[in-house]
């Protein structure tokens, strides 16, 4: 099979979606790596490590979508919709559920679209996990340095001193995202309170951050953490479908100005009445006196360590698909039906049909 790697033309993109050492396990398997020249370069792997291992290094955009399989991190954009086509295969994050113009797109292209964040084992999302870790830890990085003054912040140190209580931390949702970011504002010393909805999950966050707490997860309840809260953490997520909306415009004008919004769920549509998506070049704006940070592509700030942690999830399913082709792929791990969003002009996933009131049907293999 013919694999393509495009370079990732979304500002501020430098993940690339298949390691070097991940293009030669497949080269040594008969597969022939095509890789964008530069694709790897903002994540420190240069042309001369992909030519070491055996892929081709292309000039152009669409020579790398001249593949079979076309392997990236993030969603096409508009100047790569006239590259997709019937037959092909895409693999990356797609997040279709907050994107109808791309979901419209793919079905008219007729491409097999299958999306990272839709792949399901055992209840849990192995190809998104690792970017949730990310995000999840980053949120409490950015946030603390949001709340400085020079940043229009309340001049709040997380982690407080001696004989000054810390800053108060609300994270919205005990999933990937939502843990690791409560164990980093927790390692900071911050004052950590988790809003959770599985009594189970609260159990296990209990037992394994020891100095946060939890709280079931509810309106009223966020109502009175509000007035009190510096950084407001959004780490909730509904598989493939478009992140609730659980914080409106007024519930903002309970929290200081100055204090700090940072939108894990963003990439989803966001959990927020108030947010939109930003760039890490244009990362803020203020909306009821608080500081927004939307980045959708979190992550890509730590291109290198990102890029090695996605191929380490990646890696099996890109490798069964190009052995196998898609219909043996799923035959032979089942979670890759689950993956497919759309095919051959019919949209295969259910949450993302409920997200823009189109029909679907199931994948036809």
């Amino acid at each position: 099979m013919i694999i393509g790697v495009p370079k990732e033309i979304k500002p501020q993109e430098d993940r690339v979606g298949l390691l070097p050492s991940a293009a030669y396990q497949l080269i040594r398997r008969g597969h022939q790596v095509l890789v964008e020249k530069a694709a790897g370069a903002g994540a420190g792997y240069p042309d001369a490590d992909y030519s070491q291992a055996g892929a081709k290094v292309v000039d152009r955009h669409d020579a790398a979508f001249a593949a079979d399989l076309v392997v990236k991190v993030k969603e096409p954009l508009p100047e790569e919709y006239p590259l997709l086509r019937p037959g092909q295969i895409l693999f990356t994050y797609l997040h279709l559920a907050a994107n109808r113009v791309l979901t419209e797109i793919l079905l008219k292209s007729g491409i097999t679209a299958l999306a990272y964040e839709t792949t399901e084992v055992n209840h849990r999302l192995p190809l998104l996990e690792p970017m949730s870790e990310i995000a999840g830890r980053m949120s409490i990085l950015v946030g603390g340095y949001l709340l400085g003054k020079q940043c229009g912040g309340r001049g709040i140190l997380l982690g407080g001193v001696p004989g000054v209580l810390p800053g108060r931390v609300v994270v919205l949702g005990g999933g990937i995202s939502g843990i690791n970011a409560a164990r980093m504002a927790s390692g900071l010393g911050a004052d950590v309170t988790v809003l959770e909805v599985d009594v189970e999950r609260m159990r296990f966050l209990d037992i394994t951050l020891h100095t946060a707490h939890t709280l079931y997860s509810s309106e009223a309840h966020l109502l009175e953490l509000l007035p009190a809260v510096d950084l407001l953490i959004g780490a909730v997520l509904l598989p493939g479908a478009r992140a609730p909306r659980l914080i409106r415009r007024d519930m903002l004008r309970r929290m200081h100005p100055g204090s700090v919004l940072v939108d894990i769920a963003i990439d989803q549509g966001g959990c927020a009445e108030t947010s939109r998506p930003t760039t890490h070049h244009d990362p803020v704006f203020v909306e009821e006196g608080i500081t927004h940070y939307c980045v959708a592509n979190m992550p890509a700030a730590y291109a290198r360590t990102a890029t090695q942690a996605l191929t380490n999830v990646t890696y099996r399913y890109i490798e069964l698909l190009a052995d196998h082709g898609l219909a043996e792929a799923c035959a032979c791990q089942p979670a890759l039906l689950g993956a497919i969003n759309a095919q051959a002009g019919r949209l295969t996933c259910a949450a993302v049909a409920e997200a823009h009131g189109l029909p679907h049907q199931p994948p036809r293999l």
